[in-house]
């Protein structure tokens, strides 16, 4: 399967809470549900297509308490058949049980486990949110392709999906899009290390 990492960010790179006020509110954090406002049809629509690639999911800690809470209520949103019923995975050193079947929880070498899902067959196993997970997996060359869809908003304060000291990527921008509300969707593909370079005439 290839990993596909999809995070909602503010033009400030907070990743914090973009559902609601109260949806993580860790470290004092006020500014939650930047992200609502600029909802619209078409980022719907973009969002049934990527679940509709999904074969499983891959989760923090953090993200899948929010989402075992929440999504086996909600049937009869358009994504919750693939969320409910497909397999997730849930990285986390403190989980003893998983309500939210089908649920596996990953403890102990979490990348040598994602690297292990990875070789089985499939299409995408998809991280959601799980901003400092998908940090870790960035850091181990484990992300196959990062979908960010960045809301036209800057907050000021919150976690970041790249703080400083975190490991350096090279990316490829493969797909651009704009919905109607204002969000930019980029599609990068993974590509290593990054380049450097130093600008200058051409002697």
């Amino acid at each position: 399967m290839k990993l596909v990492v999809q995070e909602f960010l503010t033009l400030d790179g907070v990743s914090q809470g973009p559902g609601s006020p109260d949806e993580d509110t860790s470290g004092g954090f006020t500014r939650g549900g930047w992200f609502v406002p600029h909802l619209d049809e078409e980022f719907d629509r973009l969002v049934s297509a990527w679940l509709g690639e999904a074969d499983a999911f891959l989760f923090g800690r953090r993200t899948y308490v929010s989402f075992a809470r929440d999504w086996p209520k909600m049937t009869d949103h358009p994504s919750a058949a693939a969320l409910n019923g497909l397999p997730k995975y849930v990285a986390s050193h403190s989980l003893t049980e998983a309500a939210w079947d089908p649920t596996t929880i990953l403890s102990g070498d979490v990348p040598a486990q994602v690297a292990e899902l990875k070789r089985q067959p499939g299409r995408e196993l998809q991280v959601h949110g799980s901003a400092e997970l998908a940090q870790s997996l960035l850091a181990a060359g484990l992300v196959d392709t990062l979908r960010l869809v960045i809301a036209p908003v800057v907050v000021g304060q919150g976690r970041r999906l790249f703080p400083d000291g975190g490991a350096p990527a090279g990316l490829r921008l493969v797909r651009h899009e704009m919905t109607p509300g204002g969000l930019s969707v980029h599609t990068f593909e993974s590509t290593g290390v990054p380049a450097y370079g130093t600008y200058g005439a051409t002697p």
